[in-house]
């Protein structure tokens, strides 16, 4: 059985609404810089993936990317020509993908999926055409244009780990918490496959605690990397002091992070909720 297609008003409400919260959500840590000076780090990601999973790719990519836009605007003090260059088609094209994802059939395993496709792709996106769009054609800041393309290329994807590691935690463990309180508050705005399976069935614990433990280890293997290789010498001469230091704490910091945090979740009895299922309402 096909289910029914929301109504347009509510996409649209929707849509604006994920707009507004992502906003609030996003300046309330944007002063928050990466290890690289640049770049802000974004716990409200678990916002528009809330509503890619429960309204659709629409609403979330175009509430993600005009909140980006409003909460970088709001922070700089006019329309930030870096947000509407490279973190709105960042955000639009990414949260986007993730509804696309869990739209066609909701399962976890799917929105796991989505959540990493999500996070690499956006990151990745934005990273790169802030520094190449942004700093280097754009602005054409001497810092940025000295660099080599080497280096230029390594702090955008720098950017992008930074990113995914310290947005990875949130959307699969604060999300689902959000998606099985709507489902059971107001079952009539979820899909039936969504309410079904965050009413009934408990989160794939084994499944998502890899999905946490697996980037933790590739983040303490790079850190290990930069102090005992010499990849450490290259990222020091490219950026030098005190932001190796920073570089290497964030390696060993969100490693040892996501790691903790994937044993905590493999070892316990439950994953956010009682194994027992939980009633549906009845019609």
């Amino acid at each position: 059985m096909v289910e029914k297609q929301p109504p347009v008003s509510l996409l649209t409400v929707a849509m604006i609404m994920c707009a507004v919260l992502y906003a609030i959500g996003a300046y309330s840590t944007a002063y928050i810089p990466s290890p690289w000076g640049v770049g802000q780090f974004r716990w409200a990601v678990v916002i528009p993936a809330f509503f890619a999973t429960i309204f659709g790719p629409m609403p979330a990519g175009i509430g993600a990317a005009i909140g980006t836009l409003i909460a970088d605007s709001v922070k700089h003090g006019y329309l930030y020509p870096g947000s509407y260059i490279a973190a709105v088609p960042g955000n639009f094209i990414g949260f986007y993908l993730f509804g696309y994802i869990v739209k066609k059939k909701f399962t976890w395993g799917r929105f796991i999926l989505a959540s990493n496709v999500t996070l690499t792709v956006a990151n990745l996106i934005v990273a790169f055409l802030y520094v190449f769009l942004f700093k280097v054609l754009y602005l054409s800041q001497q810092a940025y244009v000295k660099m080599s393309s080497d280096a230029q290329i390594f702090l955008s994807i720098g950017l992008t780990i930074w990113w995914f590691v310290t947005m990875l935690p949130f959307v699969l463990l604060v999300t689902p918490l959000l998606i099985r309180a709507v489902a059971a508050a107001v079952p009539s705005v979820v899909p039936e496959e969504v309410r079904v399976h965050s009413l009934k069935q408990e989160l794939p614990k084994n499944t998502f605690s890899l999905a946490i433990l697996i980037p933790g280890l590739i983040m303490i293997l790079m850190g290990l990397a930069t102090t005992y290789t010499t990849l450490g010498n290259h990222i020091n001469s490219f950026f030098g002091e005190p932001t190796f230091s920073l570089i290497q704490l964030m390696f060993y910091g969100s490693g040892l992070t996501l790691t903790v945090l994937g044993i905590i979740v493999y070892t316990s009895r439950t994953f956010l909720w009682p194994r027992t299922p939980i009633e549906e309402p009845k019609k």
